[in-house]
């Protein structure tokens, strides 16, 4: 039987901190929800000591959510782990998620902390979050720029007061997914087998998704993402990426996931709704264009075969296959949006319409069936004037 990869969604959580997003508690609600009906593995529901708003938030979702587990994030200090314990008290199933830089730049610049000091700091905080919850996961902040053995040390610390799911965090998207992987591996040999080890990638250099799917080649089974990829300047980890990834290429995978995906697209448009951020229009899996053609051959090879251009079924990732009418399209893809709008039509009609298609589309994006109707009706009543009608 494959293996399960658990899919960590924190659009609540790091999504929310893309520069001129604020989430209200009934939008982080609506979307909590949306992300129990994807299934979701876990929900990262909110940094509940940052403010009021966000220790309501969090509590809300916890008592909403059913379905899920609901984590909420911490520093590893006494008073963040107790006000994460406290939002999370109505939760069905809740994880307290603690981290730390492991960095020697973070520990001297922001922390002035001793390494020896992180260390301590990691084991007391662990061990104050499972006397609240079961479930702990910490993340060593800024992992890939940490020296390993000392990353291995922090992980270990944690791993022994009580953590069994550990986060290797590429937070300034630094690394290159070889390195990535290569970090993920050696740690995995040296984790005991019982610890779920987690990858969480930022976009600064566009490698989110390729450095997330490296870690769990290398062993992670724990994936940190957010819908539509939104985050923290690039962003993180696009959560339909990753989940389409490993469903539609699962004979390289040979791993498993629990989302329902015919409920993706359905999602990204709540986010997009809800925190103002326009998906972009070639966005993958779930851009305007992701199952859009317009080139005439592309459209020939559609209409004769859809697998000829597209191995993803876009129905079943809740969109659909949509032929457009602009400058590059063929005269078969005309022909059958006339037929699907039950418009009649001569040889030399569609030669007419498409030499007008091409020319209205120019600089346009591409032509709606609203307008292919006003361009087929002006045809025909220039067609009726000329025999005198």
């Amino acid at each position: 039987m494959n293996e399960r990869v658990r899919i960590f969604d924190t659009t609540l959580r790091d999504g929310e901190q893309s520069p001129g997003v604020a989430l209200t508690i009934q939008e982080k609600v609506a979307i909590a929800h949306q992300l129990e009906r994807l299934q979701v593995d876990v929900i990262e529901a909110g940094f509940p000591v940052s403010s009021a708003g966000d220790f309501e938030a969090v509590r809300q979702v916890a008592s909403e959510i059913e379905t899920c587990q609901v984590a909420a994030l911490a520093r590893c200090e006494e008073h963040d782990i107790e006000t994460a314990a406290r939002a999370l008290e109505p939760a069905h199933n809740a994880r307290i998620h603690v981290f730390i830089a492991t960095s020697e730049v973070h520990m001297r610049a922001k922390l002035k902390l001793s390494p020896e000091a992180v260390l301590q700091r990691i084991a007391d905080a662990v061990r104050q979050a499972r006397s609240y919850r079961e479930d702990v996961e910490f993340s060593a902040e800024d992992a890939t720029r940490s020296d390993p053995q000392f990353l291995l040390d922090a992980a270990m610390a944690a791993y022994e007061a009580g953590a069994r799911t550990l986060n290797f965090p590429d937070t300034v998207g630094y690394a290159m997914s070889d390195e990535y992987a290569r970090l993920i591996g050696f740690l995995r040999e040296s984790i005991p087998a019982d610890a779920i080890l987690s990858v969480h990638c930022h976009d600064d250099l566009g490698l989110a998704v390729a450095n997330s799917l490296a870690g769990v080649k290398a062993g992670a089974r724990q994936v940190e993402v957010a819908v539509n990829g939104i985050g923290e300047r690039a962003g993180n980890a696009a959560l339909e990426e990753v989940a389409v990834s490993l469903s539609a290429r699962a004979d390289h995978w040979k791993l498993t996931h629990g989302l329902n995906l015919g409920e993706i697209y359905r999602t990204s448009r709540l986010v997009s709704q809800c925190t103002g951020m326009i998906v972009q229009a070639n966005k993958a899996i779930v851009g305007d264009n992701a199952f859009r053609h317009e080139s005439g051959i592309h459209q020939d090879g559609m209409l004769k075969d859809p697998t000829t251009y597209e191995f993803l079924d876009a129905v079943s990732l809740g969109q659909g296959s949509r032929l457009v009418l602009g400058k590059h399209s063929g005269r078969h893809a005309l022909r059958e949006r006339l037929e699907h709008l039950g418009l009649s039509y001569t040889a030399d009609d569609l030669r007419h319409m498409q030499r007008r298609i091409k020319s209205a589309a120019e600089g346009k994006r591409g032509i709606d069936d609203g307008e292919l109707m006003s361009i087929w009706q002006e045809m025909k009543m220039t067609a009726g004037e000329s025999r005198g009608v």
